[in-house]
């Protein structure tokens, strides 16, 4: 019986950078006992010359986001905690970024948020300040600049989570927009607003006091020392394009380098050149919580992420990453955006497997939770240094193979000193992932391999075969074995 074929095909003309294509194998079969088909896949092509500016987020950013272990309730107490586990555990592994998500300036904070009796905390220019009961450094006036500044004596990056639009009570007081001669209403599309979240009106793109609002907040998350600013309710459901731009445009003014994380997703595909011009993070999926598959589109499981990195593969490239979304690991409480507080419900296999494709894809890779709370396990599987050198240091991913339910993508290592694979079992039974390396695209010899997971050096084979329990998977380096001259 023929196992279903999930691969599609895309092609995409990219802004500044040429692609080639590559040839993804789909087999009827998990064995590759029978015929193939054709995916398309896209690789940069071209360098930054050597007097050009460094790129921002030159690889995908690694970090933190309170939104798995605190949802909104967040206090300033506990980003510390986080933040010096954070520079104890997992800074020396190349982890830079700690980002307080969404509604640091509701007053009256829940869980999952979006709630429509949020009270906010604004200034006199109707942006949105902390709440100052949850982040007491923030009074007189000082904003997040106490705690950026108390991120970057540890040594990372300070990050902040906003929603699009101009905040509904500055429209409702016609406040004054700083550095300017507008007022906020000049500013509000009234009649749009996020479909989940009741706290701004959409900035009408239009009208030129929308562009200097978004001027206004860049200017003042700069002078708090942001690094990272993740704009929700703006590359899906809907797609804001006018307002990405408008953003862009903002934080490019201030003169700090701050990187520009789209959510929620699934972003459009065909939008994915306007995104690189624009953005150096897109959310491609709705979020990603701790089960294997969910029938309803808000959460979505683990399971169901294949699809959509299959979809993306080939479009990641320096300073532009399709993001596949926080990694739900480790204790997810004490106030989770969604569900109750608990530790992650994914099998360590799972896990595994989660890591693993993020890895291979590549995304940013964000972790959730409680920090000070990781077990020994959790913490493996942020630091393995080879692991994290595929996410960091890899070019040239692509799947290989995708049917129903085994998944192979291959990668080459950024040093030419070998290729990386992974592969996947979807299925809920044992699989045997059975291929010869020219199957893979790969020359047709005897390879060296080396278990990353495990660290350590397996013997070499002249195909690919490896047995995975279900929902596991294996990630190898491997290396041409070179024969002794005779």
């Amino acid at each position: 019986m023929k196992t279903r074929i999930y691969v599609s095909a895309l092609l995409f003309a990219c802004f500044l950078f040429m692609y080639q294509r590559a040839g993804v194998a789909s087999h009827a079969s998990d064995n590759g006992s029978s015929g193939r088909a054709k995916l398309a896949t896209q690789t940069p092509a071209g360098t930054n010359s050597p007097d050009a500016h460094p790129i921002l987020a030159a690889t995908p950013p690694l970090g933190w986001n309170s939104w798995d272990g605190y949802g909104t309730t967040i206090t300033e107490d506990q980003v510390k905690a986080n933040a010096a586990w954070f520079a104890e555990h997992l800074k020396p592994s190349g982890w830079e970024y700690v980002v307080i998500d969404m509604e640091w300036f509701v007053t009256n904070p829940t869980p999952e948020g979006n709630s429509k009796n949020s009270l906010y905390a604004l200034d006199a220019n109707g942006r949105y300040i902390p709440a100052e009961k949850r982040f007491p450094s923030s009074a007189e006036g000082k904003g997040f600049k106490p705690i950026g500044d108390y991120i970057h004596s540890l040594g990372l990056k300070f990050g902040i989570h906003i929603l699009r639009g101009i905040p509904k009570n500055a429209v409702a007081s016609n406040v004054p927009i700083a550095g300017s001669s507008y007022h906020a209403s000049d500013a509000a599309d009234t009649g749009e607003t996020c479909p989940w979240n009741p706290d701004n009106f959409g900035a009408d793109a239009t009208k030129p006091a929308a562009q200097a609002y978004y001027d206004s907040i860049a200017s003042l998350y700069a002078s708090w020392g942001v690094d990272l600013i993740k704009v929700d309710c703006i590359s899906s459901r809907p797609y804001r394009g006018d307002e990405i731009r408008m953003l862009s445009a903002a934080l490019a003014k201030t003169g700090r380098s701050i990187v520009l994380s789209l959510s929620p997703g699934p972003a459009p595909i065909e939008k994915a050149e306007e995104m690189r011009k624009y953005a150096q993070m897109w959310r491609i999926s709705d979020d990603i919580w701790d089960l294997w598959h969910s029938d309803v589109q808000y959460p979505q499981g683990l399971g169901d992420q294949f699809q959509n990195v299959l979809k993306w593969a080939g479009l990641s490239q320096p300073g532009h990453w399709p993001d596949a979304d926080m990694l739900p690991l480790g204790y997810l409480g004490p106030a989770p955006g969604w569900g109750q507080p608990r530790q992650s419900r994914l099998s360590h296999d799972e896990q595994r497997t989660l890591m693993t494709l993020w890895s291979i894809f590549p995304s940013p890779l964000m972790i959730g939770g409680e920090l000070p709370k990781a077990d020994a396990w959790t913490v493996s599987l942020l630091t393995n240094p080879e692991v994290l050198a595929v996410d960091q240091h890899s070019s040239e991913s692509h799947p290989v193979i995708a049917t129903g339910t085994a998944v192979v993508w291959l990668a080459e290592s950024s040093s030419h000193d070998g290729y990386y694979i992974a592969a996947f079992n979807r299925g809920e039974s044992s699989l045997n992932v059975r291929y010869s390396w020219k199957e893979l695209g790969l020359k047709d010899s005897e390879y060296l391999r080396r278990d990353l997971w495990e660290r350590k050096d397996l013997p070499s084979a002249k195909s690919f075969d490896v047995n995975l329990p279900a929902h596991a998977s294996v990630l190898y380096k491997l290396k041409l074995l070179r024969m002794p001259a005779q």
